[in-house]
């Protein structure tokens, strides 16, 4: 089974470390406020690893497909 991030909207900060650390997975909403996933497997596990362990708010989780 895959697994895909998910972002918890409630908790994101929209601060962008994670649409920088991994542009092709993550995107910011500005709209709405807060980051979005555009593209689940846009990168690889290690790299969308990489911006969930960079996150402050640590809204970013994993979830099987």
């Amino acid at each position: 089974m895959a697994r895909i991030p998910y972002i918890d909207t409630e908790e994101c900060m929209a601060c962008g470390s994670c649409a920088e650390t991994c542009p092709d997975v993550f995107a910011m909403n500005e709209e709405m406020g807060f980051a979005v996933v555009v593209n689940p497997y846009g990168a690889s596990e290690d790299e969308i690893q990489e911006a969930i362990d960079m996150c402050p708010a640590q809204c970013i989780h994993w979830k099987t497909e």
